[in-house]
């Protein structure tokens, strides 16, 4: 909750009903991502570009994604690795900038410009350098095919054929048909550029002499983790491609790249070198960034804003850019949590029906004393979901909580009141104390399991699950004694 904004209500169903799902895939559309100075002076063996002016979509996709990140072994890394690929394309003469973000969201992408950006939170699902440089590879082929350009062609062509058709014509509804046929069309060209970046980078991971099989385990465990995330509720199949998909399903991609990697050779071929990505990664910041709040099972803690509160049982918490999310694992209870941006002097009772677009019930609106805090709460009802609103002050912020049910009934009014009582303001010394989860390793002896590891993980809920996503393990797949594991520990 970077920047908590006002969620009206007409938006708040989607956002609940998205409930923790964050951008999980191993590239963002077509955005050109590139690889940033993280600190260290890349290798000697990497393209080093020529000095550019001020680059803006640089700046505000690093500021998007929490500033850049710094781990001075994996830089040295990620710029040997993408020396080597670039070596091995088809274009070695292209120059590029690597920028590792601080974002716990698993993501990486590339601008048209050579810039490449990988997220902290891709660097700690990956388990090896292979399925790394599977990643790089994955967005260099993007830049190489000049995907972006070419999807910006297509895009303005598709809009010129809508407005001449609406305006010029005056036929309003061929023009709304066509930008329909121009989305489709937008989004396959889109899922094809992304198949078409798979096998391209399966070469040139070989070529690099890599192993080509990484890129299939990455994206086994992206799937895994979007699995994870979503827990069971009904966004866990939501990467199924359907008619306006952006993006193959992983599954579909998985199937590709094994078989590009067939093409090629058995398994066993290339580097993997795992021991020394995971020498690169121990220590790096996993989860949220205490500065943007930290869920810490049910609890939620804001040391900025010097706030915090807990979920009722039965609840799993996601701390987004704009609110804090929550969701019971049947979606029959949902919550919201965020900060309004409420006018100077405005009373609670105005925030709440302001910052609501549904009707609220005037008749429920009442003051009451929690703990020393007055907080204004009311009811309103939509044509599915029932809720109850409430408002508050700490220090100079107004928050909002927000509690969704088909039925709000005896138990849902308990579960509401227990958020309010476990509302508190946090203190200075705590704010100060409060630090990022992180990457450890530790080496398994004979007899380990999955999960006597994860049991002394820092995760809380779904530790063995998580332990398994975190070091591309299947279920019930034994441990090797000797060999070095992923841990999440304070």
């Amino acid at each position: 909750m970077s920047e908590m904004r006002t969620l009206r209500s007409k938006r708040l169903l989607t956002a609940l009903g998205l409930g923790s799902a964050l951008l999980l895939s191993a590239c963002v559309g077509n955005r050109t991502v590139g690889v940033a100075d993280g600190g260290s002076k890349p290798a000697p063996t990497v393209p080093t570009p020529p000095e550019v002016k001020p680059d803006r979509d640089h700046a505000n996709l690093v500021a998007a994604f929490g500033g850049e990140y710094r781990a001075p072994a994996m830089e040295a890394l990620l710029a040997e690795m993408t020396g080597r690929l670039v070596a091995a394309t088809e274009r070695p003469d292209e120059s590029y900038r690597i920028t590792l973000l601080d974002s716990p969201v698993v993501n990486a992408f590339a601008l048209p410009s050579g810039r490449l950006y990988v997220t902290r939170g891709l660097l700690a699902l990956a388990n090896d350098t292979a399925e790394l440089a599977a990643v790089l590879s994955h967005e260099i082929a993007h830049v190489t095919a000049r995907h972006a350009s070419a999807r910006t062609e297509l895009e303005a062509k598709s809009a010129l054929v809508s407005r001449v058709t609406a305006d010029v014509l005056n036929n309003p509804v061929e023009g709304a048909s066509l930008r329909e046929r121009s989305r489709f069309r937008i989004a396959s060209f889109s899922r094809s550029q992304e198949l078409e970046a798979d096998q391209a980078g399966v070469r040139t991971l070989a070529k690099a002499g890599y192993d080509p099989y990484a890129a299939a385990r990455f994206l086994r465990s992206l799937e895994r983790s979007t699995w994870l995330k979503a827990d069971g509720r009904s966004d866990r199949n939501s990467e199924s491609p359907g008619m306006l998909a952006t993006h193959p399903a992983t599954s579909e991609r998985i199937a590709l790249v094994r078989q590009a990697a067939r093409r090629i050779g058995a398994p066993g071929l290339g580097q993997a070198d795992r021991n020394r990505y995971l020498a690169a990664v121990t220590g790096i910041a996993y989860g949220d960034d205490p500065r943007d709040g930290l869920v810490r099972g049910r609890r939620f803690i804001h040391p900025r804003l010097r706030i915090a509160f807990e979920a009722p049982s039965g609840f799993l918490l996601d701390n987004t850019p704009k609110a804090v999310l929550g969701t019971t694992a049947d979606e029959s209870r949902r919550l919201l949590f965020d900060a309004l941006d409420a006018p100077p002097g405005q009373d609670l009772a105005g925030v709440l029906t302001s910052a609501w677009t549904d009707a609220v019930d005037t008749g429920s609106i009442e003051t009451v004393d929690i703990g020393g805090r007055s907080i204004v709460t009311a009811r309103s009802k939509g044509k599915d979901w029932n809720f109850r609103l409430a408002a508050f002050r700490a220090g100079p912020t107004t928050f909002r909580l927000i509690y969704a049910a088909h039925v709000i009934d005896e138990a849902a009014d308990r579960d509401f009141r227990s958020m309010l009582e476990s509302l508190r303001e946090v203190s200075a010394g705590e704010a100060s104390s409060l630090r990022p989860y992180r990457l450890q390793t530790v080496v398994a002896s004979p007899g380990d399991t999955a999960a006597a590891l994860a049991a002394g993980m820092a995760t809380g809920d779904r530790g063995s699950d998580r332990f398994l996503v975190l070091n591309g393990l299947e279920r019930g797949e034994a441990l090797r004694p000797g060999e070095a594991y992923k841990v999440v520990a304070e």
